[in-house]
């Protein structure tokens, strides 16, 4: 089985196996652990601390996830790993990656997405990212919506597979706003494949229609997609994706 394959065998859980109502927050140690128990595949997603660790934490802000204010970027791995995410009844606290490897120690695939760096730092958060897996030798892929960040990837020295992500790149979509029409249709029809050479593609399932995605999976690129939160969504992308990035259900038990 290639390492692709392996990638795409089982559901995978977005974030972790987590459910606030129950305390078990998002990219927590705890919701890992949950998705390690359940045998589904762990994505995740991965931030530069201020003083350039890789962190396991989505937003650019702290406020949504814990009761500090400001940017995540701004502190040091030590001083966010003692923040406490709010809500978490194991009281967990963002991890490091290193910390994540550790605890998955191989057992099952990780797909990791490269967060844009805002301050600047996309080569110092690959570079730090592929570092990490000095001595990891599990099935592991990168991921990000920015064709650019995969390049720093490759010159980091990652052989493993990566994959671009794909939205519907609405322009008033805040993430898209900054950018010109062109660059939006660049992204919505991947043109820019021949610089990025992405190995998959993990696309919003409202996205799996158009006309590149469909054109490359026919191609052989296998297609994730997200983030799917019910059956009657998972329905939806038969046959467009190969397989699915889910919360809020399970859509069926793993293959251990």
């Amino acid at each position: 089985m290639t390492e692709l394959e392996r990638i795409f065998a089982n559901p995978i859980a977005h974030r972790g196996l987590h459910d606030r109502s129950k305390g078990v927050i998002e990219n927590s140690r705890t919701a890992f652990a949950r998705a390690l128990k359940a045998g589904y595949a762990i994505e995740c997603d991965l931030q530069l601390s201020g003083d350039s660790e890789a962190m396991v934490f989505h937003d650019y802000e702290l406020g949504r996830l814990t009761r500090q204010v400001g940017l995540f970027s701004k502190l040091s791995a030590g001083q966010l790993t003692r923040i406490r995410l709010t809500a978490s009844r194991k009281g967990d606290t963002p991890l490091r990656f290193v910390e994540l490897l550790k605890l998955v120690d191989e057992k099952v695939p990780l797909v990791v997405e490269l967060k844009h760096q805002r301050d600047g730092r996309n080569s110092e958060l690959a570079r730090v990212a592929v570092s990490a897996l000095k001595d990891y030798a599990g099935p592991l892929v990168f991921k990000s919506f920015n064709p650019k960040l995969l390049g720093h990837v490759r010159a980091a020295g990652f052989t493993g597979p990566l994959g671009i992500i794909v939205d519907l790149v609405p322009a008033e979509e805040k993430h898209y706003a900054s950018l010109t029409a062109l660059q939006r249709f660049s992204l919505r029809h991947l043109l820019h494949y021949p610089k990025s050479k992405f190995d998959f593609i993990s696309a919003h399932h409202k996205a799996l229609r158009q006309p590149a995605i469909r054109l490359f999976r026919k191609l052989g690129f296998p297609v994730m997609t997200w983030t799917i939160s019910s059956y009657e969504i998972e329905r939806t992308t038969r046959g467009f994706a190969d397989q699915i990035v889910f919360e809020n259900y399970l859509p069926f038990v793993a293959k251990k």
